[in-house]
């Protein structure tokens, strides 16, 4: 019986766009067990509970923890957990139409969080829906609950909080593409008695959760990044990053959406 990992290369392989002759032929696997892979890869008896990382008997760390603590600023911020029929779950994550590079990136941290499940772009006016089933979801974003993120306490558990202090960038960036954005703020100003427009960078965060907005930016504190709080109709719904060496900084990090 041929391994999980055996059966991944092989399938890579498939993916890159040889043939199942061709990697037959490469790998000694015989074409009838690749053509078999493409519709269950696990091996027979397999147990996707026993790979999930949480769920262990010894919990163990997440296999890339830099592409979970971006994951995690997308969920937090555009992202939800659903239970579906048999007791699985579905993430789906909300990325505009006009951030493809964004969309891709989701992809890929969807993939590398689940490397067993199935990723699918479920395509919406304007935008596209990431999503992927499994039963564990709700291990990897123990922040699941019913009703809406702002209407509940959310509060990073202890592992997490260890990936975001190891990669607290990646956790920016993720909530930066989720519920931020780079804009070109203007204003004038009087030089040699002449007023003239002065264009600035700057970073926004809208969130409605005390909780996320405080995530954030205690996180900004974490890496040297100063910033003010905006209220909007009387709530403190905005972060604003100004500051021209904090703007360097988040520039270097995130930039703007691609």
């Amino acid at each position: 019986m041929y391994d999980l990992d055996t059966r991944k290369r092989a399938l890579a392989l498939v993916a890159q766009g040889f043939s199942q002759n061709s990697v037959s032929k490469q790998t000694g696997i015989s074409r009838g067990a690749i053509r078999a892979w493409l519709k269950r890869i696990e091996p027979l008896g397999y147990s996707r509970g026993a790979e999930c990382p949480r769920c262990s008997k010894t919990p163990r760390p997440l296999a890339d923890p830099a592409a979970y603590s971006y994951l995690l600023g997308l969920y937090l911020g555009d992202g939800c957990i659903s239970l579906g029929k048999k007791g699985v779950y579905s993430l789906r994550i909300a990325c505009a139409d006009a951030w493809p590079g964004l969309i891709d990136a989701c992809v890929e941290a969807v993939r590398s969080a689940r490397p067993t499940n199935k990723v699918n772009r479920v395509r919406s006016p304007g935008c596209q829906y990431v999503t992927s089933s499994s039963k564990h979801w709700p291990c990897l974003f123990p922040q699941h609950g019913p009703g809406k993120k702002h209407n509940r306490k959310i509060q990073l558990a202890s592992w997490q909080q260890h990936i975001v202090d190891a990669h607290p960038w990646e956790f920016i960036r993720g909530l930066i593409h989720s519920d931020g954005c780079r804009i070109t703020n203007w204003t004038t100003r009087l030089v040699r008695g002449e007023r003239k427009r002065y264009e600035y960078p700057r970073y926004f965060f809208t969130n409605k959760s005390d909780d996320i907005r405080k995530l954030f930016s205690d996180t900004l504190t974490a890496v040297g990044v100063e910033w003010t709080t905006l209220a909007r109709g009387g709530s403190p719904l905005n972060i604003s990053v100004a500051r021209r060496a904090s703007v360097a900084l988040m520039d270097a990090h995130v930039g703007p959406k691609y």
